[in-house]
């Protein structure tokens, strides 16, 4: 038996090591063609997250796009896979997005925590109702539901092993963007980042502007390295972030070219 821990924690310190070393490649000042693809998920996660930007009059914690990692490591099965692999560890957290059927956002655990615990701390500056309910929730649910979904009468449950909650305690769970309704299913909710809202408007409006910049050009192509120092009007998120997103997404493609990387509008 301790031969089987020894060897997993072997393991797990070998692929610390290899993380570091490749992580090592997060100085956020390395170009996208110099560090486009990895090898492993967490690895790309952690770059991506260093990488966040910085994003003036928003109090967000860094979050990485699913379609961002479809882009930064080439097998999506792998990717997915160990996705849920990192999800049931309590690693990171994945929220469903309102910003298309397919978009996703992973944030990890210990970032989400420090954003809601943020919310909860203006909310208890201003007194607002029965704040209890934000322990019971970081406690029992949190901790117990890992999926981005969660039905009405478990999440009622979950919240009756911290104390009596009453109809406020919904609303301000609600109120405070820790969850949402799904429109669908009134009776199910959302798990939701408090404050990506602004960000996710940025987000779509980026991805039109930058898919316009590239149809306007004649062969709806751009070198790379020049696209990316380009900067985007209408998005708080910055070039790097969003051509991983549009990569992924399946609606740009990287060619190699004797000059370097061309981007090219795959589907208008």
């Amino acid at each position: 038996m301790n031969n089987i821990s020894d060897s997993s924690k072997t393991r797990k310190r070998q692929r610390d090591e290899d993380i570091d070393a490749e992580s090592s490649r997060a100085d956020p000042t390395l170009s996208l063609e110099e560090n486009l693809t990895f090898s492993d998920t967490l690895v790309a996660l952690r770059i991506i997250r260093a990488q966040f930007p910085h994003i003036d009059k928003v109090s967000i914690q860094p979050f990485i796009l699913k379609s961002q990692l479809y882009s930064s490591v080439e097998d999506r099965t792998q990717v997915d896979r160990e996705l849920e692999s990192l999800r049931r560890e309590k690693v990171l957290r994945v929220f469903k997005l309102n910003t298309g059927q397919d978009d996703h956002a992973i944030m990890f655990l210990e970032d989400y925590l420090n954003q809601m615990e943020r919310v909860v701390k203006r909310i208890k500056e201003k007194k607002r109702g029965d704040v209890e309910v934000f322990e019971w929730f970081r406690e029992h649910v949190i901790d117990s539901k890992l999926e981005p979904s969660i039905e009405h009468q478990e999440l009622y449950s979950l919240l009756s092993l911290g104390g009596k909650v009453k109809d406020e305690h919904m609303s301000l769970l609600i109120n405070a963007g820790l969850l949402t309704r799904q429109l669908i299913d009134p009776n199910m909710y959302w798990f939701a980042i408090p404050n990506i809202g602004s960000v996710l408007k940025g987000l779509s409006q980026g991805r039109k502007e930058l898919l316009s910049l590239l149809n306007r050009r004649r062969y709806k192509e751009m070198m790379l390295a020049p696209l990316e120092k380009k900067r985007l009007r209408f998005s708080p998120l910055d070039m790097r972030f969003h051509l991983r997103d549009l990569i992924g997404s399946g609606n740009l493609k990287t060619i190699h070219t004797p000059t370097g990387l061309v981007v090219r509008v795959l589907k208008d």
